[in-house]
């Protein structure tokens, strides 16, 4: 079984699924950060290839990572809008968790980040809001579990994905 996190730029996802790794044994991987390692810098795939291209490239991302076991698996922002995206995660035994956080709070991490972040790329407290809304029920509806993460520490949501599958600890 692999623990696929999904949730809005900010969220938490990488940060919690190093943790979730250290906690389980399982082994991580990034979304993002596996396309940067093959096709370079996100904000250069957006710039001169566009979005559409990223998320083929996510995309074919997804299917390498979906098809490994006991991995914890930190998505890109985007990543489980596209349909197939979550299909393929679920075909290969993966649980969904969307990390759930308030607006307020992810403004705060991500609002000045627009050139690692193509989409917050000049971005306004409402636009950031009409993402989020535009986003969460997409993200709850393929979630298999949410955690609500405001005023949780790292660990806290960690230990929470771990009961809600009964994972086994092997660290800390």
């Amino acid at each position: 079984m692999n623990i696929v996190l999904c949730g809005m730029m900010g969220a938490g996802k990488t940060t919690i699924g190093i943790r979730l790794s250290e906690l389980t044994g399982m082994r991580w991987y990034d979304t993002d950060d596996l396309i940067v390692d093959k096709y370079g810098r996100i904000a250069d795939i957006f710039e001169y290839y566009g979005e559409g291209r990223f998320r083929q490239i996510e995309t074919e991302i997804v299917h390498r990572v979906a098809g490994e076991d006991n991995c914890v698996i930190s998505t890109g922002g985007g990543c489980v809008l596209r349909p197939e995206n979550s299909a393929a995660f679920k075909e290969g035994g993966g649980k969904i968790v969307f990390l759930k956080v308030d607006l307020e709070v992810l403004f705060a991490r991500t609002g000045h980040t627009g050139d690692e972040r193509p989409l917050l790329k000049n971005t306004t407290f409402e636009k950031m809001r009409a993402l989020l809304e535009q986003r969460t029920p997409i993200y709850e509806s393929c979630a298999d579990y949410t955690v609500d993460t405001n005023g949780k520490g790292i660990d806290e949501v960690a230990r929470e994905i771990v009961s809600a599958f009964d994972l086994p600890l092997i660290g800390g």
